[in-house]
């Protein structure tokens, strides 16, 4: 079944990120989006980069957790489903799921 998005959401965020923190996990839930909705997913190394921002500002396992239940209810994406099937295909160049 293809997942689609919600028509309108919003990202989830904590107030005492600085705005390239903002930027930079933005970008980690774009990549998740464009895994979903570009015709040929999202580039392999732009998402596991973008996965390490990520990592990088928020360490705590809890507030990942917390944001991407979050951002998943907000949005109807599964941000495990695109990581685990990045795991899975290491050499692949885009990653996409339908």
């Amino acid at each position: 079944m293809k997942q689609k998005a919600k028509p309108t959401y919003s990202y989830p965020i904590v107030a005492d990120w600085s705005v390239s923190e903002l930027v930079a996990v933005t970008e980690f839930f774009r990549n998740i989006e464009r895994a979903y909705e570009q015709p040929q997913g999202v580039l392999r190394t732009d998402l596991m980069a973008s996965y390490s921002d990520f990592q990088t500002i928020n360490p705590a396992r809890t507030e990942q957790n917390q944001l991407r239940r979050e951002f998943e209810r907000s949005s109807g994406f599964d941000i495990y489903a695109v990581l685990q099937a990045a795991a899975a295909q290491p050499t692949a160049k885009f990653i996409k799921l339908n």
